[in-house]
């Protein structure tokens, strides 16, 4: 399970507990770069090579909390792996991440002023939702007024982007948004980035509750057509009133598998695709007849996360800063990827991952260094009783939670070691990807928690996304911490339109998030997928969105 921007593929990060940290090479031999490239590997056919029909089975580490993605508990990659499929996107992306207007929901999108900031969104006349009703700029002025962050009963994933939008209008007809901005507003391709009908976002209640259970309405290619609690299984079917060009595929089917079935299940003939991690896993899926790996490095990474509420034993942000001294980043990223990935290094940037125009390492204040560590434990107060510290009677034992999973298990391992070392007492908890968001991190109930997340091609709307400072909605930011300053830095890069600028202020911004010891990041994925060989235009997508309509089987 994956936490991810709201912007989807294209510009919205979100949560993933059970991500795999590793990948290897699309031949027999491991190697590569964990950096991202302008290339995929999907394995491309033109659709006169794919059969009519056939059912593509794919699998979701946990039943979806929701099915509405803007909502912070829809907040996640199984949630979109379900959903997307099934609604509007104004803007696709190419392996390489340039944007182009999807013209399947939109026939044109433009930024038609500047001062002020007027985006004039055109949709296309054939879109309608599954009920028949067709889509409409008061769709878009709906889903805006729900993430605009003025009505805090909505529990929004992100309000980034919406929340700089002064007014949603209706253009020459209903098919016309326009949309001006309060403030500018530099990533606005990722504003509606997904769209939901209006019966979704129209009242904090439905916003709540419209798609807990399922998704009544949708307006994509496919649509929900079962959902099987009993067996864990949701099945997406062509939309018959689908205006655009057939896809060739008949059905999704998404089984909720534990990650230690996924590798069996490649095996056995029970998936088409999946993400796998670690070389054992690797080769165990290599090996399956008639399936090969897909490789292209993507943009997600693997973290380790601080609790910083009021009242958590690290609210003190000294104790943040001489704690994370004491994770060897460069070791845990040695040991998951050594002989996966060439020359394995830890991710050193909390908006742009390596490859990305933007990436620099601003990590340095919390660099590995076991004695300093000590010594700031020292000053703290934090002193030896036995082999673990103390201080005012509580013992420097450290809760860190994560998904059910042995990469996890293996990393905090690595820190468990360290940190005995200079006399702190990490002790590893483990819960089922169900419950680890529901019940653990997003109460708070931990003191280090380890996830992963997905970014995107417009990563600067994530900074509002994971990392704002606002006690009355944290958003994705988990670890509740930040300050004033830092929002200020954040609103700078957001508005700022010159894209050399905001990459400067969006570096700005990391180097405070690293002075404050919100989260240590570790590797970024490689992004290494087993599919069957017969299935083509799916795979390792890196930046590219995935073309629904041209996946599938070939002849």
């Amino acid at each position: 399970m994956r936490i991810r921007s709201t912007m989807i593929r294209l510009a919205i990060p979100m949560v993933a507990a059970g991500l795999v940290v590793t990948g290897c090479s699309a031949g027999g031999s491991e190697g590569g770069t964990a950096s991202l490239g302008t290339t995929n590997a999907i394995n491309p056919h033109p659709l006169s090579d794919l059969k009519d029909g056939g059912n593509l089975r794919l699998s979701l580490t946990s039943f979806p909390s929701s099915f509405n993605a803007l909502h912070v508990d829809g907040n996640t990659q199984d949630t979109a792996d379900v959903v997307s499929p099934t609604l509007p996107v104004t803007f696709v992306s190419n392996a390489a991440g340039e944007l182009s207007v999807n013209h399947d929901f939109f026939t044109d999108i433009q930024l038609t002023s500047t001062t002020p900031q007027v985006v004039t969104f055109t949709i296309n006349p054939k879109a309608v939702w599954t009920d028949g009703t067709p889509v409409t700029w008061e769709d878009m002025k709906s889903q805006w007024q729900a993430l605009n962050g003025t009505n805090t009963e909505y529990q929004a994933a992100s309000t980034s982007g919406y929340d700089h939008i002064g007014k949603v209008e209706r253009g020459v007809d209903d098919r016309q948004a326009v949309v001006t901005f309060a403030k500018p507003y530099g990533e606005w391709q990722g504003v509606f980035g997904q769209l939901f009908p209006k019966a979704n976002t129209e009242t904090p209640q439905a916003f709540n509750d419209w798609a807990r259970n399922s998704l009544p309405v949708s307006g994509g290619p496919f649509m929900i057509t079962n959902i099987d609690r009993t067996q864990n299984r949701i099945t997406l079917s062509r939309n018959p009133k689908w205006w655009g060009d057939a896809p060739k595929l008949e059905n999704f089917t998404f089984s909720v598998l534990d990650y230690s079935a996924i590798v069996p299940a490649i095996q056995n003939n029970e998936l088409d695709e999946a993400y796998v991690s670690g070389l054992e896993a690797v080769t165990g899926a290599r090996q399956a007849p008639n399936v090969e790996i897909r490789r292209a490095a993507e943009p997600t990474y693997s973290f380790i996360a601080f609790n910083g509420a009021p009242g958590a034993l690290f609210e003190d942000v000294k104790l943040r800063q001489a704690m994370a001294k004491a994770i060897n980043r460069q070791v845990i990223v040695e040991t998951s990827q050594h002989g996966i990935v060439d020359e394995p290094k830890p991710l050193n940037n909390h908006v742009y991952i390596d490859g990305q125009k933007g990436y620099q390492d601003n990590s340095q204040s919390v660099a590995f260094n076991l004695d300093q560590a000590a010594k700031e434990l020292d000053e703290l107060g934090w002193v030896m009783n036995g082999d673990v510290r103390e201080k005012n009677g509580r013992k420097l034992v450290i809760r860190d939670v994560m998904y059910q999973q042995d990469s996890w298990v293996n990393t905090a391992k690595i820190i468990q070691a360290d940190f005995q070392k200079i006399g702190a007492k990490l002790e590893i908890q483990t819960v089922p990807g169900t419950g680890l968001f529901t019940n653990v991190i997003d109460p708070g109930n931990y003191d280090l928690a380890q996830w992963s997340r997905s970014t995107s091609v417009l990563p600067i709307g994530a900074l509002r996304q994971f990392y704002y400072y606002d006690p009355k909605n944290w958003q994705g930011n988990k670890s509740r911490l930040g300050s004033p300053e830092l929002n200020a830095v954040i609103d700078q890069a957001e508005a700022e339109l010159d894209k050399d600028k905001a990459i400067e202020l969006a570096n700005k911004a990391d180097k405070m998030i690293w002075d404050e010891g919100h989260s240590m990041l570790f590797n970024q994925a490689s992004g290494t997928h087993a599919a069957r060989t017969n299935l083509a235009n799916w795979g390792a997508f890196g930046l590219a969105s995935i073309d629904y309509l041209k996946v599938g089987f070939l002849k």
